[in-house]
């Protein structure tokens, strides 16, 4: 726990134990071939993917005009957050493979096979406890930026704001 214990007893911090994280991976994947069907952030209809990005069309460090780089969030990871399996404990080509057929099953044609786009390395990253479980009943439980402690200010995705558990939403929360 990060908080001093006079801190810890108070129920505006207390509330935030209702917030339990959950497991995420990320994996990056490097392609031979440009994927034409990945334009952008995309959110998915995939059981195991839930949001991906080519990076070589969004940042500029991955830029390429012939390759892309996937960065793929795979979620849920564990069963205890809907996944088949643990897909925490399983090796990082377990979890590879699980994307390679799950992007060829949503991009028919482009990902492996003849003329596909064949896979050139990989990071396979696991967060135990990456973003709160956005489960019924617990966005009550985020706490506002401001805190009942003078000179003392919350900010990240977790605290109270419009978005989910992200990037944008830690933004956002700094600014409030």
């Amino acid at each position: 726990k990060l908080l001093p214990a006079s801190w810890s007893t108070m129920p505006f911090f207390r509330q935030t134990e209702q917030l339990v994280g959950i497991p995420v991976i990320n994996v990056q994947l490097w392609f031979d071939k440009k994927l034409r069907s990945v334009d952008g952030l995309c959110f998915s209809r995939s059981p195991l993917l839930s949001v991906y990005a080519d990076m070589s069309t969004c940042v500029e460090e991955y830029a390429d005009a012939d390759r892309s780089m996937l960065e793929l969030v795979f979620a849920p990871a564990t069963r205890e957050v809907g996944a088949d399996r643990n897909w925490i404990g399983a090796s990082d080509a377990e979890v590879v493979a699980a994307c390679l057929g799950e992007l060829s099953r949503l991009f028919p044609g482009e990902i492996g096979g003849e003329g596909g786009a064949e896979l050139l390395k990989h990071a396979v990253v696991r967060t135990p406890r990456s973003v709160y479980a956005a489960t019924p009943g617990r966005n009550r439980y985020r706490p506002s930026q401001a805190t009942p402690v003078p000179n003392f200010v919350l900010a990240g995705d977790w605290t109270s704001q419009k978005f989910l558990g992200s990037m944008e939403g830690a933004v956002l929360a700094g600014k409030l």
